[in-house]
């Protein structure tokens, strides 16, 4: 399919894998999708900048950045956000078209129903699109796909009308009548408010007198808020909405509290620069409301991408309902885009659209308020495989191993994908498979893979692939496992293995039946790579001759994590099954033996005053026993600080201390041995896929089966003694 994606300044038009429909999501062919002429164009001409001056601007990405860098290296996280600009990036969030499939459990849409879809990163400028269900609405009759794909813009508008809470008679000022403006005068108007619009364009001006607005004014030649004034009696207009896009620059502000009357509200939806000035709101008690985006439910992922929906009794206007609002609006004729006089490009002339808003050449005349894009009419299956480079021979010439990759986010593409070209002697990337086309193709350009898909098995029927690799969410760990394996393909799958008995059941009988009737076993190793960092190998060097049982004491001190992150959902299983099996896998890495008892308790939150931000699972003591007569004690923490060393080991056993801080150093105590020290942290991912490759040539599995499945188990206790600590904190305070 084609897609626009923004590269170094330009919009471009890119072939790109299709996506494939998720669980709670609909996919919509586009017919028409609508450019947002402020952010998106602001977007294109930042994608321009060199990165520092990128970094001025978006300091929060900077610390992000920087933590990602003491972790993984300067050189692999340049290389990666270098390589991640030069693919380019997806742009838009705003479209209607119809829906061609639905996802496993979706009841709300039904295939050749009309829709229209928001979200950044979902309702892309794109032929086919996967849309949560949440982010998706139907199209009333008697409206266009070409006026709903304004549905974004439009459920903006009507979240700044609906926060600065109109009634009938107020006045109220919008300042800036671009496209938000113009639509939020329109709401205002319809809910028989006397409407004030001021802006420096005086098209804008007209079209907005046009429309039945009462009073317009032309901030470049008259006093904004002496006029207001004059126009309200001296009492100031009740409400003031801000539409105008002036980043950084407060006098917008200044204007809109002046103009307001005492105890306004003044409606923030553009984004001004907020350097206010306490004496020009706090003698009038003014109300200052940011408006977020399209609605509750926006930067909720339990919303957007789980499709869980907020009850009508409790939020009456959720995005989606606004959404909804607003083709209803369109639909009955109260809201009228045709006199925004919308102009529309094809698709294949869509990067001709953006240079006209970007660098408009002389003599063009006003930017358009409305820019549309229109969608080829082909009724072609969405096409999910894009083939980069000619395909090898069948027949491994080099004995390399063919890999594919299973999902192309920050891990793979952090660790995973870098490791395994960097190891391009023993292993070859040639496939990368991603739900979101443009991220696979992006990635596949990356590392050299031959081709990029959103077709799951499709590759796993390829005959040229040897290797899986799964990095996905840990709940498709297990299904994509057992379906590799179906495949005769071994498999690398990132922890956890399972997040539940069930699931895990599932792959130990796969294994049973597979050995009970002579089919070929493909090897399977769950990403525990702790086990081989050179500080753990160097480990079981000083003490592989041990005499007695070792007492481990590990701390982790994990940061905290949101409690709405997809880790402590259903998608992750939380942070014990999720991470903390690392540790248990490393426990008996050490130890060489098998867990026996399992003991775990978890902080009581209901002791503490203020504790809400905080999850008692991420927060407990864990005591394993082990068959030798062993005991490991993990205490797993969020409440700490994340400038505190995240990791440190200290094992006890035969008279030594062996202490290990955050796989970056190694010290012995009691002993002349020596220890061992890196110039950066290592996890041992690289020397995990080195196993793996000596494996795959013939060697011994790197962890037994029988190993992955007792850890995996452990965390699951771990996890039952958990609740149960949780039950018995809720019952004694009654």
């Amino acid at each position: 399919m084609k897609q626009l994606l923004v590269r170094k300044g330009e919009v471009i038009v890119e072939e790109v894998p299709a996506p494939s429909v998720g669980r709670r999501s609909i996919l919509v062919r586009v017919r028409h999708s609508c450019v947002s002429v402020g952010t998106e164009v602001s977007g294109v001409r930042m994608s321009n900048l060199p990165l520092y001056r990128r970094a001025l601007k978006q300091p929060h990405h900077v610390k992000k950045v920087v933590q990602l860098m003491r972790d993984q290296g300067v050189k692999r996280v340049w290389d990666r956000i270098t390589g991640m600009l030069a693919a380019g990036t997806p742009t838009g969030y705003s479209a209607a078209g119809e829906v061609v499939a639905v996802g496993s459990d979706v009841l709300e849409f039904a295939v050749g129903d009309r829709v229209a879809c928001a979200g950044a990163g979902i309702a892309n400028h794109a032929e086919f699109i996967d849309v949560p269900v949440n982010l998706a609405v139907r199209i009333p009759e008697g409206v266009s796909t070409a006026e709903a794909s304004t549905v974004t813009l439009g459920a903006i508008a009507l979240q700044g009308v609906r926060r600065a809470n109109p009634t009938l008679g107020e006045s109220f000022l919008v300042i800036g009548l671009g496209l938000l403006g113009q639509l939020s005068a329109q709401m205002l108007l319809a809910n028989g408010c006397v409407v004030i619009g001021s802006d420096v364009d005086p098209k804008r001006l007209t079209l907005a007198k046009s429309r039945g607005v009462h009073h317009v004014l032309d901030a470049s030649e008259e006093d904004v808020a002496e006029r207001v004034l004059r126009l309200t009696g001296g009492a100031g207009a009740d409400g003031v909405i801000v539409t105008a896009g002036a980043s950084g620059d407060s006098v917008l502000m200044s204007q809109a509290m002046n103009a307001s009357r005492r105890k306004g509200r003044v409606v923030i939806v553009g984004d001004v620069g907020l350097n206010l000035q306490r004496h020009e709101f706090y003698a009038k008690e003014l109300d200052l409301l940011i408006s977020c985006s399209y609605g509750p439910g926006r930067y909720d992922p339990n919303y957007e991408q789980d499709g869980e929906d907020y009850p009508l009794g409790y939020v009456r206007w959720t995005e989606n309902r606004n959404m909804e609002a607003f083709l209803r609006l369109l639909a009955e004729g109260r809201i009228d885009i045709s006199c925004l006089e919308p102009r529309t490009w094809p698709l294949e002339s869509a990067p001709e659209a953006y240079s006209a808003l970007t660098n408009p050449p002389p003599g063009s005349g006003e930017k358009p308020l409305v820019v549309l894009i229109e969608y080829p009419r082909s009724e072609q299956a969405p096409q999910r495989r894009i083939v980069l480079r000619s395909a090898a021979p069948a027949r491994r010439v080099d004995g390399r191993i063919r890999t594919a990759v299973v999902g192309a986010g920050g891990f793979a593409q952090g660790m995973h994908l870098p490791n395994l070209v960097k190891r391009g002697d023993r292993f070859e990337v040639r496939t990368i498979v991603s739900r979101t086309g443009s991220n696979a193709l992006a990635a596949a350009r990356l590392f050299g893979a031959r081709e990029a898909t959103t077709d799951l098995a499709a590759t796993l029927a390829d005959a040229e692939i040897d290797l899986v690799v799964i990095c996905t969410r840990h709940d498709l760990h297990v299904p994509m496992t057992l379906a590799a394996l179906d495949a005769g393909k071994h498999v690398l799958v990132e922890k956890p293995l399972a997040l539940d008995e069930a699931g895990l059941s599932k792959i130990e009988a796969w294994y049973a039946e597979a050995a009970r009737t002579g089919r070929p076993l493909p090897l399977l190793l769950t990403g525990f790579n702790r086990r081989f960092a050179p500080a753990v190998r160097r480990i079981g060097e000083l003490l592989a001759d041990r005499s007695t049982p070792m007492i481990v004491n590990y701390r982790m001190n994990a940061g905290h994590i949101p409690l709405d992150h997809w880790v402590h959902g259903v998608e992750g299983g939380g942070r014990n099954i999720g991470e903390a099996c690392h540790l248990y896998d490393l426990f008996a890495a050490l130890t060489g033996a098998r867990p026996v008892d399992v003991k775990a308790r978890a902080i009581d939150l209901r002791r503490a005053s203020r504790g809400g931000q905080w999850n008692p699972r991420d927060n407990f003591v864990a005591t394993i026993g082990y068959d030798d007569g062993s005991v490991c004690t993990l205490t797993y923490t969020a409440l700490g600080s994340k400038s505190y060393p995240k990791e440190r080991m200290e094992i006890f056993c035969d008279g030594l201390v062996v202490s290990l801080d955050d796989y970056k150093r190694l010290e012995v105590a009691g002993s002349s041995k020596r220890g061992w020290k890196g110039m950066s942290q290592n996890k041992g991912q690289l020397a995990e896929l080195d196993a793996l490759a000596v494996a795959l040539a013939g060697g011994e599995w790197p962890i037994a089966l029988q190993s992955m499945l007792d850890t995996t188990r452990v965390s699951f206790e771990v996890e039952r003694h958990l609740e149960e600590s949780a039950r018995s904190a809720t019952s004694s305070h009654g």
